[in-house]
């Protein structure tokens, strides 16, 4: 399963996100979406840990915390809808 990690700082990059998210579990993916137009990163990111525990307890304590001066939201990747 796949976590939503949202609000986040635009300077985060990948390995802020690994290592933030490393406590709590081997991160088997980062995915931080650039903007199309802009090529700024959208101020969210997709991160897959391995074992739905391990996400679990990521969201729990991650959740509302704040980091780098901002309060992340995150919660379970919903599926996209289909356009």
């Amino acid at each position: 399963m796949t976590i939503y990690v949202g609000n986040l700082s635009f300077q985060a990059t990948e390995e802020d996100v690994k290592e933030v998210f490393g406590d709590y579990g081997t991160v088997s993916r980062v995915s931080l979406p650039m903007d199309r137009e802009t090529g700024r990163k959208r101020g969210f990111a997709f991160v897959d840990l391995s074992s739905d525990a391990e996400e679990d307890a990521a969201i729990s304590e991650l959740d509302g915390a704040e980091w780098m001066g901002r309060d992340l939201k995150v919660n379970k990747a919903k599926p996209r809808d289909p356009r």
